[in-house]
């Protein structure tokens, strides 16, 4: 028994070391032969040539949204083909790792790349490891890759990239800027808001480490070390996109109508600060950076604003307590001279020189009212030097935040130029020559005066939100008081005056009345000086407005600079064509209403609210829910509970707007769609998922089904724009 069990221990001690031999052998075969002893498989490929890898896997850059979370910028995911042609490419699962039939793959190629399929075959020729295919190969998007590897060509492969993408194009681009790739491929703001949140926009990039052969084919049990890229924080805007759009397209105007070489303008809600327009001409789009002019004019741009400036004048006085609006003076030249204090003192004639009113006209005697709603130089120098004094008038200026920075959300600024020297600094200043401001501080200081006294700073940037979870706010702008530079009875002083400036027949701003609503405002043309004087020939046009006028809003601003014309303030159908569509969008004009549908109204201020999700819940519920956000609610169908709803959940509604909820996915009754904007009846189309043909621009004036009709599925809805 014993030896029989030395003799079964000494058998598998032996089977042990042979087992132990074979093992060494083959480690000693694969390490100097690079080969597998049992399956023979040639491993110098592997062995030989590992090392490891490590890639960077990029991170998408924040999104930017318009106030309506429509895209303003954002990271598209785009790809390069690549094309193996060396035939020592690893094949694994048996299949080409190379271009194997190079004709072929040209052909199929080319209707995909847009290329002659000849070509391409110049590529695949080559006497390479692997090529690219030129500039058409590259940045493709997703639905052409997929497209291309459904065709299971041999060789073909694909390398990730990231594009910065601009879909709205020149859109607010002087103050969106833009980003572009680094020498490390990150993508990195050069301007503008990309610029200012490059550290909120720019999220964290990943890592892939593994060991792999030369041509970067994972070792088979290798293990990978991988950390997930975090995308970067969206931001969004305070810009609407329906006004921008209707300020871009009133530059186009200026353009055409006076040639002019420079055009700037902005909307601005007056109690909140809110920046819903922004942008000039000449601008840029920045998918093609072709850019002239890296300044943003409406902080970057110091410009004599002319007689908009005129307000502060009559503002000073007012708030003194020595205005009399019915007091008259005589608005003939005003010639000076000048007391101890470098003072202008008005003369009979001679002195220092004189200033005259446009034209040079004389209106005789006229009450001081007059004197800014007929915008008179001379009457204004009379309200500066006799009902206040310069420095009275200065100390006012700087209380509505001129000659000083504003402090917008990091746009880079100027101040602007005081000139308050001599007598002739004193007396222009006081009608908008000789020291410039920018408009960005002309939107802070009549904030105030088209409000209650309460100057208010403009921002555009809204918040800054997780693109993950929207619901983390890392920042929320609120509305910053700035000053109170004035009365609120003064404020509504100056707007009684500048109402009639707009709508006396003697206004200088009669020509800018719209059917929409009342307006009040201020108009100005000032010479362009140029090598220290006024004969560049140039001159700056503008317009003061606020809107509606018996409880102003928005302020709108525009301005133009070109070769002069005496019709400048005539010829209004730029600055007409930006207050008629912001009326409109804002719901300041009386539009045709349905019965069923309540009017739209601008309630004390543009609130935006977050949609909620309402699909599978109740119409009551539904309604229940948007009641505090004053919109205007459709419903479509005779169901009881949503089925879809526009807008979406998540993203921005503001007050006035229309918000769809459908209950039936077959029928529904049709709305009356007269004074429907385009974007409007677009959401309709998008909610029912009917079929619809649109024609024109502008708003509905026609519609083939009448409202109160009922409409099927597979009916043809045409709509008419003007």
């Amino acid at each position: 028994m014993y030896r029989r069990t030395q003799r079964v221990i000494r058998a598998i001690l032996l089977m042990t070391l042979a087992i132990l031999m074979i093992l060494t052998a083959n480690v000693f075969v694969v390490s100097v032969g690079k080969r597998h002893m049992r399956s023979g498989t040639d491993l110098s490929r592997y062995v030989s040539t590992s090392n490891t890898v490590h890639i960077i896997t990029k991170a998408l850059r924040g999104n930017i949204y318009d106030r309506n979370h429509n895209v303003i910028a954002q990271d598209v995911r785009t790809y390069n083909i690549i094309c193996i042609l060396s035939d020592s490419r690893p094949s694994p699962d048996d299949m080409p790792g190379y271009v194997v039939d190079k004709q072929h793959t040209a052909e199929a190629l080319a209707p995909y790349l847009h290329m002659d399929a000849e070509t391409i075959l110049g590529y695949l020729n080559q006497d390479l490891y692997q090529t690219e295919l030129g500039t058409n190969g590259r940045n493709l998007s997703q639905t052409t890759m997929e497209a291309i590897s459904a065709l299971k060509l041999p060789g073909i492969e694909f390398e990730n990239s990231i594009k910065r993408s601009y879909p709205l194009g020149t859109f607010a681009s002087n103050l969106i800027g833009f980003a572009q790739s680094d020498e490390y491929g990150s993508t990195v703001g050069r301007m503008g808001t990309e610029l200012y949140l490059n550290t909120y926009l720019s999220g964290t990039d990943g890592e892939r480490t593994y060991q792999a052969d030369k041509n970067g084919h994972i070792l088979p049990g290798m293990k990978e070390y991988t950390v997930s890229a975090v995308n970067g924080y969206d931001v969004h805007t305070t810009i609407d996109q329906e006004i921008q759009e209707a300020l871009e397209e009133s530059f186009n105007i200026s353009r055409e109508i006076f040639d002019a070489r420079r055009v700037w303008g902005a909307v601005m809600e007056i109690k909140t600060g809110k920046i819903l327009a922004w942008g000039q001409y000449p601008s840029f789009d920045p998918n093609t950076l072709d850019i002239a002019d890296y300044n943003n004019y409406g902080a970057q741009l110091p410009y004599e604003p002319g007689s908009t400036l005129k307000t502060f004048t009559y503002a000073a006085a007012i708030n003194e307590g020595t205005y009399d609006g019915s007091m008259e003076v005589y608005s003939g030249p005003y010639c000076f001279s000048s007391d101890e204090r470098n003072n202008p003192i008005r003369v009979e004639s001679g002195g220092w020189g004189c200033i005259y009113n446009a034209g040079r006209k004389n209106y005789g005697m006229i009450d001081l009212d007059h004197g800014l709603i007929m915008s008179l130089n001379t009457v204004t120098a009379e309200v500066e030097n006799t009902l206040i004094t310069p420095d009275i008038y200065l100390d006012y200026l700087k209380k509505f935040g001129f000659f000083q920075t504003v402090d917008t959300d990091g746009l880079p600024e100027e101040t602007g130029t005081l000139n308050f020297r001599w007598p002739a600094d004193k007396l222009s200043l006081c009608y908008g020559q000789g020291s410039t401001v920018t408009m960005l501080q002309m939107l802070q200081a009549y904030s105030a005066v088209f409000g209650d006294g309460t100057m208010v700073r403009p921002y555009y940037i809204d918040s800054i939100r997780d693109s993950y979870d929207p619901t983390h706010v890392l920042y929320q702008a609120q509305t910053q008081v700035t000053g109170h530079p004035i009365t609120p009875e003064t404020a509504k002083e100056l707007q009684r005056i500048l109402y009639l400036v707009i709508n006396d027949e003697r206004g200088t701003a009669k020509h800018y009345q719209i059917p929409e609503c009342k307006l009040m405002g201020k108009t100005g043309t000032a010479e362009v000086a140029s090598l220290g004087n006024y004969s560049s020939g140039y001159t700056i046009t503008s317009l003061m407005c606020a809107m509606p006028a018996e409880n102003p809003q928005v302020i709108v601003y525009y301005c133009f600079e070109a070769i002069y014309n005496p019709n400048g303030q005539y010829y209004t159908d730029a600055a007409q064509n930006l207050l008629r569509k912001t009326a409109i969008r804002l719901g300041f004009a009386g539009q045709p209403q349905s019965q069923e549908e309540a009017p739209e109204q601008y309630i004390d201020e543009i609130i935006t609210y977050e949609m909620p999700s309402l699909v599978n819940h109740t119409v009551e519920y539904a309604s229940w829910k948007l009641n505090d956000f004053q919109v205007n609610t459709i419903v479509l169908g005779s169901g009881n509970t949503v089925i879809r709803q526009y807008p979406d959940d998540n993203s921005s509604v503001n007050t006035g707007q229309r918000v769809f909820l459908l209950t039936d996915a077959d029928s529904f009754i049709m709305p009356d769609m007269r004074g429907w904007t385009r974007k409007d009846v677009t959401a309709l189309w998008a909610v029912t998922q009917f079929g619809f043909r649109l024609e024109g621009e502008g708003r509905v004036t026609y519609q083939n089904i009448a409202p109160g009709t009922p409409v099927s599925r597979g009916v043809q809805i045409e709509v008419v724009f003007e």
